[in-house]
């Protein structure tokens, strides 16, 4: 199986000297996902928790809710002409009584490392299909300290970006901030859904007391994401795009952008963010 880093010969130059020396690489190899044999999609990950990411992919399609709606996760053994497995392929099979989207999802979805899933059809396909509507009972209150503080701890735990600098992070963290899981690849959106698929497969689906923190922008893909797993709190240390903003605002999510030391801009939501009266809304 592949690893998470690797290691490549660099020509180093500093100040004028030139060196050579080994450098500790992220590993990149494509992971494709098959539904219940037929192939669905691929995506550039780094390897590992990759039955995750692929539980976590079919939440956001839409096509898993529940534990039991797995019945198995394994590799594909004979994945090439000589038969031998090379651990980028993994199927998904589903208990007979999972009703699966229509014929529209078996087509070949390339992903890359960057953009999540390319040509994702808008804001109403996320609205008729989402499980768990964002609703809190009771509601969820977060002072702005408390967000204010979760990159930092974000940061803290990328444990495999210390050694590269070259992987995004995805964390979970409850409302009072204790971090609950984190993720790394090379691919933001690929971090969240191995969070979501870890918590699909433990039951813990909706996580509708959880804080959504990624690295870098949030996207539509990413607020999709969020929404598809219940989560009503999505924040980013960078910019949201105007879709994710719309997303947000069609399905209650709150969402936080360019959230670093003690600034952060408040786009969609705001109710669960424990704002200062008086605060101009102009």
């Amino acid at each position: 199986m592949g690893r998470v880093t690797e290691r490549r010969k660099v020509i180093r130059i500093r100040d004028g000297a030139v060196s050579s020396r080994p450098d500790t690489l992220v590993a990149e190899e494509p992971l494709e996902i098959r539904l219940n044999g037929k192939p669905l999609a691929i995506t550039m990950r780094t390897p590992g928790d990759d039955f995750a990411l692929a539980a976590g992919f079919l939440v956001s399609e839409g096509v898993l809710g529940s534990a039991s709606d797995v019945l198995n996760i394994v590799y594909c053994a004979g994945a090439t002409a000589e038969g031998h497995n090379t651990y980028n392929v993994v199927d998904v099979r589903t208990a007979a009584e999972v009703v699966l989207p229509d014929i529209t999802l078996e087509r070949n979805v390339y992903t890359t490392s960057s953009c999540g899933l390319c040509g994702k059809a808008g804001l109403d396909a996320v609205r008729t299909t989402a499980r768990w509507p964002i609703s809190d009972t009771p509601p969820l209150r977060l002072a702005p300290g408390l967000l204010a503080s979760l990159p930092d701890r974000l940061r803290a735990a990328q444990r495999v970006f210390d050694r590269t600098g070259g992987l995004h992070a995805a964390a979970l963290f409850d409302e009072d901030g204790e971090l609950l899981d984190i993720r790394e690849d090379v691919g933001r959106h690929n971090a969240v859904d191995k969070l979501v698929g870890l918590a699909l497969r433990s039951g813990r689906l909706p996580l509708s007391r959880a804080i959504l923190l990624v690295s870098g922008r949030a996207s539509f893909e990413l607020a999709q994401k969020a929404v598809m797993a219940g989560i009503p709190v999505l924040a980013a240390v960078s910019a949201p795009s105007s879709l994710a903003v719309d997303l947000a605002v069609e399905t209650g999510l709150t969402l936080v952008g360019f959230l670093r030391g003690n600034s952060m801009n408040v786009y969609a939501g705001e109710g669960r963010v424990a704002l200062r009266e008086g605060v101009g809304r102009g």
